[in-house]
């Protein structure tokens, strides 16, 4: 089994990668005493890249990051590499889904996409990166109670009309940004 360790502190995230790479990976913890990686690259596959190398410089031990963003069509594609922080920094996912909520009132075109990039840097050096796309559209209003981030108000296109946070979690997993991006990453590291 390939032994990474997850670049996220972030728990909800840390759960679902567990999930959807257990069967491959021997998943490790971030080291509680390694400092958060100030995401500042203009790009999904930039900030992936930092928490990455930063996880694999202050453990000497392969790593994997991901960096997901959320692009909404009447928003100009905002809010993208700044999702987690949309409402401004240390909001909460509520914080987040409500200034959402609020800039889509009244505009009928609510489309939007998720976009997962992760990627596994090995102390070498070497990089393998990977896409994962979700299209789907905001709801009018947040719908659901499992998942967490914008899970309550993100509706996939090839769902049946549920939100991310009305799906049981292997449902999501099938369908989802990071489910895809975790599974193209599985298929080309056993492609190596």
């Amino acid at each position: 089994m390939l032994q990474l360790v997850c670049a996220s502190a972030n728990p909800d995230k840390v759960a679902e990668i567990q999930d959807l790479l257990a069967a491959v990976v021997d998943l490790q913890p971030r080291p509680a005493d390694v400092p958060d990686v100030v995401e500042d690259a203009d790009t999904l596959l930039g900030n992936a890249r930092l928490k990455a190398a930063a996880i694999v410089a202050a453990t000497g031990v392969a790593a994997v990051a991901d960096d997901t963003g959320l692009f909404v069509d009447a928003l100009g594609g905002e809010p993208g590499v700044y999702t987690a922080r949309y409402a401004g920094e240390g909001c909460s996912y509520a914080d987040n889904r409500d200034k959402m909520l609020r800039e889509l009132l009244g505009i009928d075109d609510r489309s939007a996409r998720f976009v997962t990039v992760a990627m596994i840097v090995w102390p070498d050096g070497t990089e393998l990166a990977v896409e994962g796309v979700c299209p789907g559209s905001i709801s009018v209003a947040e719908r659901g109670d499992v998942g967490f981030g914008y899970d309550a108000i993100f509706t996939p296109d090839e769902g049946d009309g549920a939100t991310f946070a009305e799906m049981p979690a292997a449902a999501k997993h099938a369908i989802s940004h990071r489910g895809r991006a975790f599974a193209a990453l599985l298929s080309q590291l056993e492609q190596r």
